[in-house]
């Protein structure tokens, strides 16, 4: 007897012996007990732990199973989230409630062929896992030449005519939906086979999700909806099938009031809200405060539609020495995506004189760019792999005031990592760790004005200025 099959005889054993046993512990639990802790990523500071109770979780579950068009009978998924993360864990939950089965997947690098196997109806990601699709499908996308790179692009430019009208809430004009089925035969399927070929939309938290990334898997018929919770309230707002915005984690839910504070700071009350920290009085206090509303530290505004849009968070913002405040996370994103080859990027300037970046290389992107022009030796240093990250750059910084834009950057020899304490387990950067490893670095983007990886702001056409 496995010990499986052990535990379920001792069970019913117990059950016999004791008939009334389980209801009266059942009885004895009441709502507000507390049903978990959930420590928060250590991002900015020890991590505490979030007390969360039973009707907090329960709130939280009830809520998500019941958004309208998101499980339905049948529904799988893959899960490769840590259980140990608010996020993974009330995937966990709202699946048994709304009835989703979930195939977990012990390790993100074996996510490809779990995908494959399950094929899910959606996923619960973090952006860097569609920020490495993205990455992957371009490069795909590109290889094309000839016929098949003009079928590429006409079917990417008929997917951004269907994203623009779906955005807007209208249904396809006859001819563009007919010429979105073809370009679906011929292209989009090709990459939606990868992803198991029957996902309905993708779900995207923990971290800010690029504008851009969600257009362009849009584009590629591949929803992907962005969410909004902390450790402390797992979910406070998420976008729709039905009800979306590029730019936005959605409306705020049921279980969850929201609103903006003075200086832009998203407060969050409600039933779905922790109870406090575990045996840390002081930090509770200060969190929730006197009237109850639970401070995020992000800083966010609610459109005229009710939509939540996150602008970065509130401990993050890097206040320059010429007293600029600038969001590090918007600008992280938008590099990632201008570049395939960029798999990470750390924007560094608080009391500096100007804004500049750590960026870490996809080391498969740029290893097969390399071998293809017959390049060798350390990449990150080549003249031709600087020119590439300063187009990234340069992208970035066009839509941008001049205070705002990223004056130098460092090519790191390595990406963040886990192993060195970097990395949280749902890939978010820990910013004072990751400072600190590379202070050599940070301190070399400022030792002189005259490198030749200083940006000019102006040099860019379309630059805003300052």
């Amino acid at each position: 007897m496995n010990g499986l099959d052990e535990l379920a005889a001792r069970g019913r054993e117990r059950a016999a012996s004791r008939p009334v046993g389980l209801d009266g512990l059942a009885r004895a639990i009441a709502e507000d007990d507390l049903f978990t802790i959930i420590y928060t990523s250590g991002t900015t500071g020890p991590p505490k732990g979030c007390l969360l109770t039973n009707r907090a979780y329960f709130a939280m579950a009830d809520v998500v199973a019941g958004l309208p068009g998101f499980v339905r009978p049948g529904d799988r998924t893959v899960l490769f989230l840590p259980l140990a993360h608010s996020f993974g864990r009330l995937v966990h939950f709202a699946a048994a409630r709304a009835g989703l089965t979930v195939a977990f997947c012990p390790d993100v690098a074996g996510l490809g062929g779990a995908l494959e196997r399950v094929r899910p109806d959606l996923l619960p990601a973090v952006p860097r896992v569609y920020e490495k699709l993205h990455a992957s499908v371009l490069t795909r996308l590109e290889e094309a030449t000839g016929v098949k790179r003009a079928l590429v692009d006409w079917a990417l430019a008929t997917g951004r005519r269907a994203s623009r009208v779906r955005q807007e809430g209208r249904a396809l004009p006859p001819l563009l939906a007919l010429r979105h089925r073809l370009a679906d035969r011929l292209v989009y399927s090709k990459v939606k086979a990868r992803l198991g070929g029957r996902l309905r939309f993708g779900i995207s938290g923990g971290a800010p999700l690029a504008r851009e990334l969600a257009e362009f898997f849009h584009s590629l018929d591949l929803l992907v909806l962005e969410g909004y919770g902390l450790s402390e309230c797992t979910t406070a707002a998420i976008n729709l099938p039905g009800s979306f915005r590029f730019g936005t984690v959605g409306r705020p839910l049921l279980c969850c009031d929201v609103r903006i504070a003075d200086d832009g700071e998203i407060l969050l009350r409600g039933e779905a809200l922790f109870s406090g920290y575990h045996e840390n009085e002081a930090a509770t206090r200060e969190a929730l405060g006197e009237d109850g509303w639970f401070r995020t530290g992000d800083i966010g505004e609610l459109d005229g539609d009710g939509f939540l849009r996150i602008t970065d968070r509130k401990k993050d913002l890097i206040a320059t020495a010429g007293g600029k405040k600038v969001a590090p996370q918007n600008l992280e994103a938008a590099l990632k995506a201008a570049s395939t080859f960029v798999s990470n990027a750390l924007v560094v300037g608080d009391r500096r004189p100007y804004i500049a970046a750590l960026v870490t290389l996809d080391q498969e992107d740029v290893q097969a760019w390399a071998r293809a022009r017959g390049l060798g030796g350390d990449l990150a240093a080549l003249p031709e792999m600087r020119a590439l990250v300063q187009e990234a750059v340069d992208h970035v910084n066009a839509d941008l005031s001049r205070p705002e834009q990223i004056k130098r950057f460092a090519i790191l020899e390595r990406d963040f990592s886990a192993e060195e304490g970097e990395v949280t387990p749902t890939l978010k950067l820990k910013r004072r760790v990751c400072v600190e490893h590379f202070a050599r670095e940070v301190d070399g983007l400022y030792a002189t004005e005259d490198g030749a990886d200083l940006v000019d702001p102006g040099r860019r056409e379309g630059a805003r200025p300052g």
